[in-house]
C-alpha cells in the first residue's frame, strides 16, 4: 500500500512489514503506546512512530496502513483444544454464533442433504441453549425431520447430546446397549433408546459414540487444520497451548502439525501438552515419553509444554453443572507416581481440575512431595478450569509455585451453575480477581472446542462484564476484571505459561512479530460490542496469516476446503451476527434480572454475616412531610 512521507530508503537491513498509523497497545510498561511498527525476519525491530520506521523501508518492504485502527498483540489462548479441532474442523457444522435455533435447524437440514452416504452431520459444541432465542435444545423429533436418513449428532456442551433415529442406528445403540459408566442412554417406556445420551456425569459416552463417525484422512487432515487455524487467526489469535484431551492420542494425532510445522504451514505457534489416554498405564505412559522427549523440545511454531490436563483418569473430576459434583474414588497413590514423575524429571504440568475438592485433595498430595524438595523445583504447572477453588488452595497453589488458567466455560453453562449453586457461588465462579490479588500468572482461555467457542472475544467479553451468552450475570463486578487486564490474561500470562514470557505476549523490540489490527477499538467500544470483535490483519512472526475488509489478499491463500461437501465450505465457521442493540423490553427484562439477582447477593452475604440481615431503608425527601 503506498503511503505518503514513507519513502524507501533503507538500504541495510530493511524490514520485512511495516504497520503504520496504528493506535498500537503495546502491553509493555516501557512505551505503552505506539503508532507504527517494523519486523524483520519474524521479530520486532522497531515500535515507535513514523519518523522512527522510516529509516527501516527498504524497496522491497511491505508497508500497510491501520487506517487509524487499534493494533494490540497477538491473543494467546492458554487453553485450547487446537490439535483435536483442527483434525475435525471441516467435519463440523459450527452454531457458533447462531442466534436462534430456527437458524441451526435449517443449517441442519441444508447440511444432511449435502453430506454422501455414510457421512454423519455433528454440531460439536461452541453453543449453548441459552443463546438462542429459543432458549431450548433441539429435539430428537425435530432432527429426524430434519434428517430422516443421514446420522445426526449434536452435543450440548458437557451435558448432552442429541441423536436422530440414523445416527443411533450407525452408532450401534439397540435395547441391549448397557448404560455405560458415568453415562446414561435415555430410554422410552419399551427400553428403546430415544436418541438422547446424558453425561451422569461423565461425559464420556458423548465423545465414546462421537469417536464412531467417520474421520478425516491423509491430506484433508492438513487442509482441515489449515483452515482450522486461519479461522483462529480471524479472531487475532497467534498463539495458543494445546490443552490435548481424550481420544488425542500421542504421537498419532500430532502428526499433522509435525508436518505442518515442517513444511513452514502453521499460522499459529501451538504449544502442546501430552495426556495419557489409557487408564492403569499413565505412569507408564509418561514415563516413555520422558525418554523421548524434553518440555521446551522444539520452536517458537512447535513446542512440547509439559503433561496434562490429565495425569490420571482416576484423579479427574466432571463439570456437568446440570448434575452434582462427582465423589472421586482414592487416586492419590498412582497420582503421586506421576507427580513424582514429572518433577523429578523436569517436566511441567496441568490439571483438570472443576471443583476445591479435588484441588484440595491434589495439593496434599503436592505438599507431601514437597517435603522431598519438589515443590517449588522451577517446573512450570497449573491448575486449569477451579470454578470452585477456595481462597485457602489459591493460597497453598501459590506457596508451591503453581499457576491458574481460566476459561469462559460459564459463559455457557453459567444458568446450570447459578441453578445448582447460587448466585452467590457463581459470583466467584472462578474467582479470578482472588487469583490476580495473590500474585498467580492467570492464564485465559476458552476450552473450545467442545464446550466453549474458540472466538476469544467472547471470553474476553465474560472476563470484562461477568455476563453469559444468555445475557444472564453471573460474576458482579468484585469478581470481574478491567479491559486491560483481562487482554494481558490473552497474552503476557499465556506467553509466561509456556516459558516465552521474553520472547512473546507484548510488542517491544526483539520480541515475536505477533499482532492483530482490530475491526473495532477494544478499549473504548461499549461493553457488549467486545463479542463482536474481529481482526482484520493478523500477522504472525511478520507473516500476514489473516486480512479482511481493506487488507483482504494480502494473506497467504489456501487450498480449498475439502472434501467438497464440508459444512466449512458451504457455511463457514462462526457466525459472526452485528449487534442490534437491546429492545426497551429486553432492556427492562435484563434490568429486572439485575435487580432480583442483587437481592439474592444481598441474601447471601447476610446469611454469612457480611452484610445486615435486613434490607436498609433510604430517605427520600420527595417523599417527606
Amino acid at each position: 500500500m503506498p503511503v505518503g512521507g514513507l519513502v524507501p530508503s533503507a538500504t541495510d537491513n530493511p524490514a520485512d512489514l511495516v504497520v503504520r498509523n496504528a493506535k498500537i497497545h503495546t502491553g509493555d510498561p516501557g512505551r505503552p503506546k505506539a503508532e507504527s511498527i517494523a519486523i524483520r525476519d519474524g521479530v520486532i525491530v522497531v515500535v515507535g512512530d513514523d519518523k522512527d520506521v522510516a529509516a527501516h523501508v527498504g524497496p522491497a518492504t511491505k508497508v500497510v496502513d491501520a487506517l487509524g485502527r487499534r493494533m494490540i498483540p497477538g491473543l494467546n489462548d492458554s487453553h485450547l483444544h487446537v490439535i483435536r479441532g483442527g483434525l475435525n474442523y471441516v467435519l463440523e457444522l459450527r452454531w457458533d454464533g447462531v442466534p436462534t435455533l430456527r437458524q441451526g435447524l435449517a443449517m441442519l437440514r441444508e447440511q444432511a442433504a449435502r453430506t454422501p452416504k455414510g457421512q454423519w452431520v455433528r454440531v460439536v459444541g461452541g453453543w449453548s441453549a441459552e443463546q438462542f432465542a429459543e432458549r431450548r435444545l433441539p429435539t430428537v423429533a425435530e432432527l429426524n425431520a430434519a434428517a430422516p436418513d443421514t446420522p445426526v449428532f449434536v452435543l450440548h456442551l458437557y451435558q448432552s447430546a442429541v441423536l436422530n433415529r440414523a445416527a443411533l442406528k450407525a452408532a450401534g445403540y439397540t435395547r441391549d446397549t448397557p448404560d455405560p459408566k458415568g453415562g446414561q442412554i435415555v430410554r422410552s417406556r419399551d427400553g428403546e433408546p430415544t436418541g438422547m445420551l446424558l453425561a451422569a456425569p461423565s461425559a464420556l459416552i458423548l465423545y465414546s459414540t462421537l469417536a464412531k463417525a467417520p474421520v478425516l484422512e491423509g491430506e484433508d487432515k492438513k487442509t482441515s487444520t489449515r483452515h482450522f487455524l486461519r479461522e483462529l487467526n480471524r479472531f487475532g489469535l497467534t498463539s495458543a497451548i494445546d490443552a490435548a484431551g481424550g481420544f488425542q492420542n500421542f504421537p498419532d494425532n500430532y502428526s499433522t502439525v509435525v508436518e505442518l510445522a515442517k513444511a513452514g504451514q502453521l499460522s499459529l505457534r501451538i504449544a502442546y501438552h501430552l495426556f495419557p489416554q489409557t487408564a492403569g498405564q499413565e505412569v507408564e505412559d509418561l514415563a516413555r515419553w520422558i525418554e523421548m522427549a524434553r518440555p521446551e523440545d522444539g520452536d517458537e511454531w512447535l513446542r512440547l509444554n509439559g503433561a496434562g490436563e490429565n495425569l490420571t483418569w482416576a484423579a479427574a473430576d466432571f463439570e456437568n453443572f446440570n448434575q452434582p459434583r462427582p465423589e472421586l474414588a482414592d487416586y492419590e497413590s498412582e497420582f503421586e507416581k506421576a507427580v513424582r514423575l514429572l518433577m523429578e524429571n523436569g517436566w511441567g504440568f496441568r490439571l483438570h481440575a472443576t471443583y476445591d475438592e479435588t484441588i484440595r485433595r491434589d495439593l496434599a498430595v503436592f505438599e507431601k512431595l514437597a517435603a522431598d524438595g519438589l515443590f517449588p523445583a522451577g517446573n512450570r504447572w497449573l491448575f486449569d478450569h477451579a470454578e470452585t477453588v477456595s481462597a485457602d488452595s489459591l493460597d497453598r497453589v501459590a506457596a508451591l509455585g503453581g499457576a491458574m488458567s481460566v476459561q469462559n466455560r460459564l459463559s455457557f453453562q453459567g444458568e446450570a451453575f447459578v441453578s445448582r449453586y447460587g448466585p452467590g457461588a457463581a459470583a466467584d465462579a472462578p474467582p479470578i480477581r482472588a487469583m490476580l490479588e495473590r500474585g498467580l500468572t492467570v492464564g485465559a482461555g476458552t476450552d473450545a472446542t467442545r464446550v466453549s467457542t474458540y472466538n476469544p472475544w467472547i471470553a474476553l467479553h465474560w472476563l470484562v462484564t461477568g455476563r453469559t451468552v444468555g445475557d444472564l450475570i453471573v460474576r458482579p463486578p468484585h469478581n470481574r476484571v478491567d479491559r486491560q487486564t483481562a487482554l494481558a490474561m490473552f497474552t503476557e500470562a499465556g506467553a509466561s505459561l509456556t516459558g516465552e514470557e521474553s520472547v512473546k505476549g507484548v510488542l517491544r523490540p526483539g520480541f515475536l512479530g505477533d499482532f492483530a489490527v482490530l475491526s473495532e477499538d477494544y478499549f473504548t467500544v461499549p461493553e457488549p460490542e467486545i463479542a463482536h470483535i474481529e481482526s482484520l490483519l493478523t500477522v504472525v512472526g511478520g507473516r500476514i496469516v489473516y486480512a479482511a475488509a481493506e487488507y483482504e489478499g494480502l494473506d497467504e491463500q489456501l487450498p480449498p476446503v475439502s472434501p467438497q461437501w464440508s459444512p466449512v465450505a458451504h457455511f463457514g465457521g462462526y457466525q459472526a451476527t452485528p449487534s442490534t442493540g437491546l429492545s426497551g423490553a429486553r432492556q427492562a427484562e435484563l434490568l429486572g434480572q439485575a435487580a432480583a439477582e442483587s437481592e439474592q447477593h444481598r441474601q447471601w452475604r447476610a446469611s454469612r454475616g457480611l452484610a445486615p440481615e435486613t434490607e436498609s431503608t433510604f430517605f427520600d425527601p420527595c417523599f417527606s412531610l
